[in-house]
């Protein structure tokens, strides 16, 4: 394990997480995981005002911002839409590549199941971005396709992924 020290914060990142550098000019995001301490995964439903994804489920995350790095843009994200701090990040769960419905293009997403500090129970939501929260256990995983459209499963797969590996299953 390794201390990782950003401009903003200071969390731990295990030896084998994998940190995808970015192509110049690219768009990249980054997203996170977050499991309680019983397995179940945080996800916040977008705003249905929302031009990319409205009334969707969603991981915490967002755009990395020019000149910043990968790590510090997940950590960025946490505390601007939870209020809570990244402690440690787990695993690197990939990229992928994806196109939004709101003409943006092409981006690149780095996703990673990490541990924060801070009351799990009353995440500090960005209100005019998000209308709600809730946690995902291996039974509630179905409810993560509510508003998308066949095939456009990228959070529900990512969150089942992380949840099934903490369940054993």
């Amino acid at each position: 394990m390794r201390q990782y020290r950003g401009p903003v914060s200071q969390f731990t990142v295990n030896d084998d997480v994998e940190v995808p550098v970015p192509v110049p000019g690219a768009v990249w995001t980054v997203g996170a995981v977050i499991l309680d301490q019983n397995g179940a995964a945080f996800a916040q439903r977008r705003s249905s005002d929302r031009r990319l994804f409205p009334d969707t489920w969603d991981i915490v995350g967002g755009h990395v911002e020019a000149g910043e790095a990968l790590l510090d843009a997940l950590a960025r994200e946490i505390e601007e839409e939870t209020g809570w701090r990244l402690r440690h990040v787990r695993r690197f769960l990939g990229t992928s590549t994806w196109t939004g419905d709101d003409g943006a293009g092409l981006r690149h997403e780095a996703d990673y199941l990490v541990e924060v500090d801070g009351d799990l129970g009353n995440p500090v939501l960005e209100r005019s971005k998000h209308s709600a929260f809730d946690w995902f256990g291996p039974d509630d995983l179905a409810r993560l396709k509510d508003n998308r459209a066949p095939g456009e499963f990228l959070i529900h797969d990512l969150i089942a992924l992380a949840v099934r590996a903490q369940y054993g299953a």
